[in-house]
């Protein structure tokens, strides 16, 4: 009888153990570890502010959180990964590593890019789980060896990995061997992206158990590796990359003799000196020699004596010479991995490669391959299973023997030439493809995938700028074996009312699909979503898709980007839309006619960093709920009278992301100009031009310290720019038509990446600081419309990118600086195109790949990402040729000119100016400039717009101007010129009457006076050294005229003092005037007094 009573007890007990398993399996992580976790989160994010989704209290499951891995069986947590997730306000971080206390079987702690300095007295990581294995400390502030040996007081016997990377260590002191004598049996070190030198190598000898060890991108030389290579014996992996090693170091890598991988990429070895470690490194499996100066391709004999080695690359370097022609290298039997992108292969490179039996993957991506491919040598390649050959200028049609390949799972024959239709080409034959890109070729693609109907292994299709060509209505039924993960058809069509292609019905794995720029028609295709449940990315931009935005009543919860911008759909958007897409980080939905209010709860998705609203008809928005973003557009919502209207007012900054971009242009926002957002002190982009915002600009945007574009043109700010604004990043500053004023005293002086600034149609005051000068980037330089004054600061004449600059309609005075016309005012791309250093980059295809074909061996996955940059094309007005115009992308970058007219300058025009030969554009109207017209601007041979009208220039005109055959808009009207016309020949046959009025001296056609014959025969030609020889000489005339007035006065008081008669009758004459004027003045004024009666 007990013993049944036991028996029950011991039953109850293992189903109630069960049951537990089977709870905790069902409802997730244990309740202590969830608090700690939620703990630890209140500490180091406090107000939410996250790269990644909030740990949450309503979800128990802390096992789901992200970064949080349990075990399968006991539900305990046993990896927690908090890179980059602490609040970088919250500054320095001294850890109680305690806090990880709660988690008894943690054997992963990643604690990268937290601030990390050191750890508090006795609360080191020696207090943590005794089965604590893998230690992550990178990319923290770890800079001395108190600040490490603060957080391992004690031994951590279990320790196998630790990861000091990118700490700005220096070493030497003695820190690391007092850690290798607490860490026994370590054996991962990582310490890349520190400033260690040689003299920490004798630090590392007591890790006797390492077996990898990473020093890349230091600052060694080689000379401490002997006393490493005699110390280390278990070191199997070995990477120096990125230091200054150069054939000197060999001697000290002979010890390594379990070396199985050497990684010596980046450094400055020349190819000699190989044969000293090949006998010694027998081992050595994996050798990786890319980016270093390598210029002869003798490396690859040397390299024959690695008889174990399965993996070479020599990518990016300058392999000259015959032996890769002639193949006496490539007889290896074990080699299996051959790298050789970029290195400027010759075309018979692929004849000779037969000799490589075990290869398994070849690369030779952008190596300047020509030709076809040809027919022998790598089609050889029987155990070949990744083949890259893209970016290089192949052509033709792919070769019948590719089709041997028949163990191929990648092929990457992207951004080549290549030509036929995909139907008959043997590509039908590699049914064991896996992946397989042939975008940007001159491919025909059927749009019924018939060709690979049989694959039924193919997970990743991009045949991007192809041509998608139609098949038989009999093959649009057809069902593929294949479920791809990944597709990419897009700019694959001109053609209109294309239809999405019919394989796409009975595909339901798709995680990623691009169809943009194909002019697809018809309603926004929400099968997509129903069929593919898993879809991460979704691409529809740029076709022709109508309607309203329909989705599936359905959680999409690995949606992560989303556009359909640029197509011509209408209605609201989905209030529900947060509730379907919950984990958005991409939402592009520009250029359509969406109407109405932007919908509040995509604030609350803590995962949206990028929202382009812009171009639509969008009514109403709160931007208080839209904090949580890096990138905001919501620009050009004025269609059809419903703009964004209202003042913005200031919220508080509660769980705020920090914006990078915001671009609230052409919309109706009114009020003060915002302050809130210069707390976010990583905003590089602020676009609110276009609006109604007023008053100052506030000294707190002094504080946005990286921004790098700012346009707050056409609005109605006043006042003056704060002196302390000066942002040293700034690139591109737009603040025309406002009502700023002021003089420009130190604001924007130490900016001196500036290319373009414009400050035109503003009160701005006092003279042009000198300071312009130190702008050594400035290409557009726009001061029009203001009230500068002073001389033009000869210090612009240092601004050696200058392009186009205007100060018209200022009160500048004095003379022209001659100097400027040492300039070159050459085109620039960089005043055209804003191309600022900042991106959004998505992970989840390189995430699918690994899950789907393991880690990559070649290139190609990293070419089917969509990453974004912030780019966007420069637009400049600048009047020329007597009209106003907006210049914008290439255009701009080729446009030059200078705009000096309606000032006060005076004197000669610098005859240097002639020597700006690229200039398009020079308008010295309306000044007061003197002296003659410059025969050096003959030289002008690019200029296509000259006005010089409106001043006192005098001489003639010289003939050489005809030279100028791209001129299209010439004046010199109004000013004192003389002599005859230029010959009405090229481009001056072209300009009329008007382009001369107002030179009374002037003759000849298209002028009505007609020159005689004397004036033709004396007319001279001014030279810009000797002088101004014209018709008449104006200081001439008033000395000659001045000279005989007093001559003839004093001939008569001469004559009148001699002779008394004379003087007399003189006297008498005088006399006589007087009374006659005397009785005209009173019989006038008695006649008007009666008249008035």
């Amino acid at each position: 009888m007990m013993m049944k009573r036991m028996g029950a007890w011991m039953l109850l007990a293992i189903l109630l153990t069960l049951v537990g398993e089977w709870y905790g399996r069902c409802y997730g992580c244990l309740e202590e570890e969830r608090i700690g976790l939620l703990e630890i989160q209140s500490l180091i994010n406090p107000h939410g502010v996250s790269w990644r989704d909030h740990w949450v209290d309503t979800n128990s499951n802390c096992c789901e959180w992200r970064g949080i891995e349990c075990d399968n069986t006991t539900r305990r947590v046993i990896q927690v990964s908090l890179f980059g997730e602490r609040d970088e306000s919250l500054g320095d971080w001294v850890l109680n590593a305690s806090l990880f206390q709660p988690f008894k079987e943690l054997q992963s702690l990643d604690l990268g890019w937290n601030g990390l300095v050191g750890c508090l007295e006795n609360e080191g990581f020696e207090v943590l789980s005794s089965k604590l294995s893998n230690l992550d400390l990178r990319v923290n502030q770890f800079t001395n060896d108190k600040s490490i040996l603060s957080c391992f007081n004690g031994n951590l016997s279990t320790l196998k990995s630790l990861d000091l990377s990118h700490n700005g260590l220096t070493g030497g002191s003695g820190g690391f061997k007092v850690l290798s004598s607490r860490l026994k049996k370590l054996e991962n070190l990582l310490l890349w992206g520190n400033q260690f030198n040689d003299s920490i190598c004798p630090s590392l000898t007591g890790f006797s158990s390492l077996k990898s060890l990473d020093l890349s991108h230091n600052q060694l030389t080689g000379s401490g590796l002997k006393v490493l290579s005699s110390r280390l014996k278990k070191l199997e992996n070995l990477h120096l990359w990125g230091n200054q090693y150069d054939e000197s170091i060999f001697p000290s890598l002979t010890g390594f003799s379990s070396l199985k991988s050497l990684d010596l990429s980046y450094n400055m070895l020349t190819g000699s000196g190989f044969e000293i470690i090949s006998s010694h490194l027998g081992k050595l499996e994996n050798l990786d020699l890319s980016s270093n100066n390598i210029f002869n391709d003798n490396i690859l004999s040397h390299l024959r004596g690695f008889s174990s080695l399965k993996s070479l690359n020599l990518s990016f370097n300058e392999l000259t010479g015959s032996t890769t022609v002639n193949g006496t290298f490539f007889n290896s039997s074990t080699l299996e991995e051959l790298h050789l992108d970029h290195t400027s292969l010759p075309i018979n490179f692929l004849q000779n490669i037969g000799a490589l039996p075990a290869l398994q993957v070849l690369s030779v991506g952008g190596s300047d391959l020509n030709g076809a491919l040809p027919a022998q040598g790598w089609c050889e390649l029987k155990n070949l299973k990744q083949l890259d050959i893209s970016g290089n200028n192949l052509g033709g049609s792919l070769p019948d023997c590719m089709g041997n390949l028949s163990s191929l799972q990648l092929l990457d024959v992207s951004e080549n030439h290549f030509t036929g239709n995909i139907a008959s080409s043997p590509l039908t034959n590699l049914i064991s493809l896996e992946f397989l890109s042939l975008s940007n070729n001159l491919f025909e693609v059927p749009t019924s995938m018939k060709p690979f109907l049989n694959h039924s292994s193919l997970k990743f299709f991009s045949s991007e700028n192809n041509k998608l060509v139609a098949d038989p209505a009999a093959f649009h039924d057809l069902i593929p074996k294949f479920q791809l993960v990944f597709l990419s058809l897009s700019k694959t069509t001109e053609a209109l009312n294309v239809e999405i292609p019919n394989f796409l019905y009975y595909q339901y794995h798709l995680r990623f699909l691009h169809l943009s720029h194909n002019n697809i028609t018809g309603m926004f295709p929400s099968w997509l979503l129903k069929n593919n449940t898993r879809l991460e990315q979704l691409y529809l931009s740029e076709n022709s898709f109508v309607g309203t935005l329909q989705l599936q009543d359905h959680l999409y919860p690995n949606m992560t980007e989303l556009d359909i911008s640029n197509n011509n759909m209408s209605g609201q958007i989905p209030k529900d839309i947060c509730l379907i897409f919950p984990n958005l980080q991409t939402l592009m939905m520009a250029k359509n006619g969406f109407t109405g209010c932007i919908p509040s709860c995509l604030g609350n998705i803590s995962s949206l960093e990028m929202l382009d609203l812009s171009n639509n008809q969008l009514s109403t928005v709160k931007l208080g709920q839209l904090t949580t973003l890096l990138f905001l557009n919501l620009s050009n919502n004025n269609l059809g009278g419903n703009n964004f209207w209202g003042q913005i007012s200031d919220f508080p900054l509660y769980g705020w992301k920090k914006w990078i971009v915001l671009d609230l242009s052409y919309n109706q926002f009114s009020g003060m100009l915002p302050r809130w957002f210069v707390n976010s002190t990583d905003l590089r982009v602020i676009n609110l031009s276009k609006n109604h915002f007023k008053g100052p600009i506030h000294r707190d945007f002094c504080k946005l310290g990286h921004l790098e574009y700012l346009d707050l043109s056409e609005n109605n700010l006043s006042g003056y720019i704060p002196s302390c604004f000066s942002p040293p990043s700034l690139i591109y500053v737009h603040l025309s038509k406002n009502r700023l004023s002021g003089p420009l005293t130190y604001g924007f002086s130490n900016s001196s990446s500036l290319v373009t600034m414009d400050l035109r149609d503003n009160s701005f005051i006092g003279s042009i600081p000198n300071w312009i000068g130190n702008l050594s980037s400035l290409s557009v330089l726009l001061l029009r419309a203001n009230h500068f004054d002073g001389e033009l600061p000869v210090q612009l004449c240092l601004l050696e990118q200058l392009s186009i600059l205007d100060v018209s309609k200022n009160q500048l005075s004095g003379t022209i600086p001659s100097c400027l016309g040492n300039l070159t005012f050459m085109a620039s791309s960089q005043k055209a195109f804003v191309d600022l250093n900042v991106g959004f980059e998505s992970w989840s295809i390189e995430r699918a790949y690994y899950e789907t074909m393991g880690p990559p061996l070649v290139n190609s996955m990293y070419s089917l990402g969509k990453d974004f940059m912030v780019n966007f094309t420069e637009v400049i007005e600048f009047t020329t040729k007597n009209m106003y115009y907006c210049y914008k992308g290439k255009i701009l970058g080729y446009m030059s000119g200078i705009d000096l007219s309606n000032n006060n300058f005076v004197e000669a025009i610098p005859p240097e100016f002639g020597n700006l030969i690229e200039l398009l554009s020079l308008n010295l109207s309306h000044n007061n400039l003197t002296g003659s017209v410059p025969a050096t601007f003959s030289n002008l041979k690019q200029i296509e717009s000259l006005d010089l009208s409106y001043n006192n220039l005098n001489g003639v005109i010289p003939p050489q101007l005809t030279e100028i055959t791209m001129l299209e808009v010439f004046s010199v009207a109004h000013n004192n010129l003389s002599g005859k016309t230029p010959e009405r020949k090229f481009q001056f046959g072209t300009f009329d009457e008007s382009c001369y009025e107002g030179n009374p001296f002037l003759c000849g056609p298209p002028l009505r006076n007609n020159c005689s014959e004397e004036a033709v025969s004396s007319q001279l030609v001014p030279d810009d050294e000797q002088g101004d020889d014209g018709f008449i000489d104006i200081d001439f005339f008033y000395i000659s005229f001045g000279v005989c007035y007093t001559v003839v006065v004093m001939t008569i008081a001469i004559v009148l003092y001699i002779n008394p008669y004379w003087r007399r009758r003189w006297l008498y004459f005088i006399e006589d005037c007087i009374d006659t004027c005397y009785y005209f003045v009173v019989a006038s004024f008695r006649k008007f007094s009666n008249f008035r009666r």
